[in-house]
This record gives C-alpha cells, structure tokens and sequence, in this order.
C-alpha cells in the first residue's frame, strides 16, 4: 500500500504523556492530514529510477553551485509526492551520507504533502515517513518563499512570529536556495509541548536537531522533482487507474485506494561504466573509478553530466555524458519544457 493510503486511512490521533505533568497531550500527527491528503488533487509516486536521479541531482558535488528559485514552482495548491526509502537511502549513501547498517532491510516509504499559493511560489511542506507498520508525520514544518529578495527571509503563512531554523551550506553563499528561501519550524502543538517541556537548552538543541533532520534532507529532493516537471515535454508518466481494483477492495469491505501518477526517468535506469577513449601517447589507462555528476544551470537550460565509470575499456565509448533540460520561465502558459538528450548514445566493443 502507498503511503498515501495510509494516511489517508489513518483516524488514530497521536497521544503523548508528559513526562512533567504525567498528563496525556493530544499532538499533530498523521491522522490530522489524513483528509487533506485525501483530498489533494495531483498525487505523484516516483519510480526508483527517478528517486536515484532527484537524489543524485539535488547532492552530487557539481549541484551544489545550482540556484534554480527563479526556475521552480509548485504546480497545483495542493500536492503529494512520495518515493521509496531504499534507493533513496542507496544513492545518499554514494553522496557521503551516513546509512543504516547494511544488515538491515529498508522497505519504507518517505513523503510530503505541499501546500501552495495560486502561482506555487510559496508555501509550506509537512514530511512523512513509514517506520516498520507504524507511519510518522514530522514535527516540523518547512515553509518556503522563491520569491525571497538576497538578504531577507521569507514571511510565514500565517504571520505567527515563532522561533524559526536555517538550514545552509555555507559554501554556496548566494547561491544557497535553502538559505535564502526556507524556514523550518515545529508544528504549534509540538512547540507548545516542548515549551512546557523545560528542556535545557542542550537537550532543546538535540530535539531540534534530530527533527530538523526528518524534513530538511527530503527538501532538496523535492526541488529537484519540481524542476524536472517543468521540462519540455516532462517526465514520463503513467497515471494509475485503480477502478477495477477498488471495485474488488470494496466488496471485500476494505477502503478504496487512491489515484495517483507514477512518474519515470528520463535518462537511462543504470548508471553504466563507460570506456576511456584513450590519448594516444601510449600512457597507460586510468584504473575503474567513479566520477560525480556535474550539475551547471546556463540560463534557461540546467544541464546534468551523468554519474559515470572510467577506466574499463571493455564496456564502450560514451560520445557524450551530458544531459541538457531546457526550462521555460514559470510565468509562461503552463510552465511546461522540452527534454533534449545530447547524445547519450554506448558504443560497443567487441
């Protein structure tokens, strides 16, 4: 089952006991989305190819110099998009981040539900998460303004003056989409529970940590998405009728599934290794390794060298590893863009 299923399905309200007071407080959870959810009109599944291609687009060293805020924004008020955790967690892993142990199986689903405005310059996005059968909201909230002038920071919806957190890089400086254009914050009934909760300003300092750390990583990912949606002529995808299957759900007496598009790669699955097409001066072949992606925006295109192989000669000469999207201004009639592929094309040896 998706994790917008479950969600949606979910009417268990999420209790804490204070560890103060020794009283049961009633939290934001998963259930207090489960209408909205449900009633969000475009909801997106990504394939794992296209899990690995956001992920590899929104870390590799090369991306990191990438300011698209101009670029993005959010087709529709409300949206949900959802992936799987483990080729998420895989190419993380091939970009320095630290990983669960390999003995342990990944299975789960990661999500977020995205509110906002008519233009889809601003809003706010709620993550989730699937933690064997249970599924978890974050206790924080990003909210986000592309809009953003250099210097400034971004107004909250609802003008409440909360404490808010930063997230940069500060190796991108200006450059830093993060920096300059999102705040994170707790949910109100989970910052009135800590309020109460008289931490110390260490242990406060390690909740938020550790909250910050459920949302902001997916961020970047989904920013990488919406650009990808606005290429000309998009991504592939394949909306899923699910008629037949919930008409078999319901005589069953279980809740119908929702409707929702799954949406592909546009390149290749495989990152495949390709061969050293050699100098000529005689100097020996370089050994296998692996080489980054290169991510570089030149106006209105944004192009992607493709994660790649050197050294083995046995597997082809790759003519060109460069990706290039053509991105129209989000002002244009239906932000739509056209895809080029700039000959990505294996020659075979023998």
């Amino acid at each position: 089952m998706r994790l917008a299923d479950h969600i949606a399905q979910s009417r268990l309200p999420f209790h804490v006991r204070s560890a103060q007071s020794h009283q049961v407080v009633q939290l934001n959870g998963v259930a207090d989305y489960a209408d909205q959810v449900l009633r969000c009109p475009t909801r997106y599944v990504l394939s794992d190819d296209l899990t690995r291609l956001c992920t590899a687009l929104a870390y590799s060293r090369g991306a990191r110099s990438l300011a698209c805020a101009d670029l993005l924004h959010v087709p529709a008020e409300w949206v949900w998009v959802e992936w799987c955790e483990a080729p998420w967690r895989a190419e993380l892993k091939r970009y320095g981040f630290r990983s669960v142990e390999d003995s342990v199986p990944i299975s789960g689903r990661r999500g977020a539900l995205i509110r906002s405005s008519v233009k889809g310059r601003r809003g706010q996005i709620k993550t989730f998460w699937t933690n064997g059968l249970d599924v978890i909201a974050s206790s924080m909230e990003a909210y986000f303004d592309f809009d953003t002038p250099d210097g400034e920071a971004p107004d909250p919806p609802d003008n409440e003056a909360t404490p808010v957190i930063t997230v940069f890089d500060a190796a991108l400086r200006r450059a830093d989409i993060l920096r300059r254009c999102f705040r994170f914050r707790f949910e109100r009934t989970w910052a009135d529970y800590y309020a109460r909760a008289s931490l110390s300003p260490m242990q406060m300092d390690a909740v938020a940590r550790h909250a910050l750390g459920t949302i902001a990583i997916d961020i970047p990912v989904l920013l990488t998405f919406l650009v990808l949606l606005m290429t000309r002529p998009g991504i592939p995808r394949r909306p899923l009728m699910l008629e037949r299957l919930n008409r078999a759900r319901s005589k069953a007496g279980k809740r119908p599934l929702l409707p929702h598009v799954e949406v592909f790669s546009p390149l290749s699955p495989d990152y495949l290794p390709c061969a050293d097409a050699g100098s000529g001066t005689g100097r020996r072949a370089p050994r296998l390794h692996h080489v980054r992606g290169h991510l570089v925006r030149r106006g209105s295109q944004v192009s992607w060298r493709v994660p790649h192989l050197r050294g083995s000669a046995r597997a082809g000469i790759v003519r060109s590893r460069t990706v290039t999207w053509t991105i129209d201004s989000p002002q244009a009639a239906g932000a739509v863009a056209r895809s080029r592929v700039d000959e990505l094309a294996l020659d075979q040896n023998d």
